[in-house]
């Protein structure tokens, strides 16, 4: 984890060496174009940029070191996360190394992990974590699964789906009779979501500790998505005050008028709070703090929202070039739309934060 000094923390040296890792890899190959080209084959998946994170032991950055991760913690997550989303990467990271690999290392057997974790942790296997049920009406009966699953991330390429219904978690293999998957169209094509339909489906097995294991799977996936926010969010503005400086209106740079500093200077208050809320999150779940929890819903409901707003900026200060497809503006928007919905709105989000402090549910 980090340093504390006094109230002020700070990356101890084998994190900043990871974040310049992390930095440096997602800045060469994270490319608009490489991104554009696997939007276009509606995989989401550059796979080129998976499997040289791979070969740097950052695709298992946060599983455990005796199963083939690299054996860190939740602020490690949160560097990688952060560069990752400052390039839009289009990479099963968050449906695979996040939450599945995190709902398998908290909640499997000995054998599970032994089986699967491995082939996560190092890239070569996907996961996918399906976890809203369309209706509620997944059920199981005699040791088989029936119901419809949507909106799961990367579902289209995931190898092992881990499915939960009714208060378990089953283990469930692409090939599994009667499953399944059926890519659909979403707004964030960096992510793409899919429908996992199961009729009859037989598990390959249940994870043996399923409230454990989905709480460790939200849990890295709220701060995954909160750093993801972060570092797209800083992307934002940093290519909003390069374009400021460039572009000559009235004989001037519009980096030069006063409204348009003041939009610029919110945007940078608004990251410097959400980085503080990403970190404090991370630090405390890997310091298994008292309010670990709260700042784990707090991270997520305000880094999304901070997203949107400097992604909405973005497009605005750019003018007609931001509205247009060959812009990468609609690749940030459209990723901080769907961080504000994946996993919880921030308005779910801080009902959560109102019940555990005593608040009680938020009024409609």
């Amino acid at each position: 984890m980090g340093q504390l000094t006094g109230m002020r923390f700070a990356f101890t040296d084998e994190q900043v060496m990871i974040a310049e890792t992390a930095r440096d890899l997602f800045g060469a190959e994270a490319t608009s174009e490489r991104t554009r080209a696997a939007m276009l084959d509606r995989s989401g998946f550059d796979r080129a940029l998976w499997a040289r994170l791979s070969e740097l032991g950052l695709s298992g950055i946060s599983l455990p070191g005796g199963e083939g991760g690299a054996g860190l913690g939740m602020v490690e997550l949160a560097i990688l996360a952060e560069a990752a989303g400052a390039g839009t990467a289009a990479l099963p990271f968050l449906a695979s190394s996040v939450m599945a690999g995190a709902a398998l290392a908290a909640g499997g057997t000995a054998e599970q992990r032994a089986r699967w974790l491995p082939g996560i942790a190092s890239g070569r296997a996907i996961g996918t974590l399906a976890v809203d049920c369309d209706a509620g009406l997944a059920t199981r009966a005699g040791g088989r699964i029936d119901g419809t699953f949507v909106a799961v991330p990367h579902g289209g390429e995931a190898d092992l789906l881990l499915v939960a219904v009714d208060g378990a978690v089953a283990l469930v293999t692409r090939d599994a009779p009667g499953l399944d998957i059926i890519s659909q169209v979403t707004m964030d094509q960096t992510r793409p979501l899919a429908r996992i339909d199961l009729r009859g489906v037989e598990p390959q097995a249940w994870l043996a500790d399923p409230a454990k294991a989905l709480d460790a799977a939200r849990t890295a996936g709220c701060i995954a998505i909160a750093a993801d926010s972060l570092g797209g969010a800083q992307a934002c503005l940093d290519r909003t005050v390069e374009y400021a400086g460039d572009r000559v209106q009235f004989g001037r740079t519009i980096g030069s008028f006063q409204a348009v500093k003041h939009r610029l200077a919110d945007m940078m208050v608004e990251i410097e709070q959400a980085r503080s809320a990403v970190y404090w999150a991370a630090c405390a779940v890997d310091e298994s703090a008292a309010d670990a929890a709260i700042a784990v819903h707090a991270a997520k409901a305000f880094a999304t929202e901070t997203y949107a707003d400097c992604a909405g900026a973005m497009i605005q200060l750019h003018g007609g070039i931001g509205f247009t497809w060959e812009h990468d503006a609609h690749l940030y928007f459209k990723r901080a739309r769907a961080n504000l919905t994946l996993l919880g709105t921030p308005d779910w989000h801080r009902e959560r934060i109102a019940r555990l402090i005593g608040l009680g549910a938020i009024a409609a």
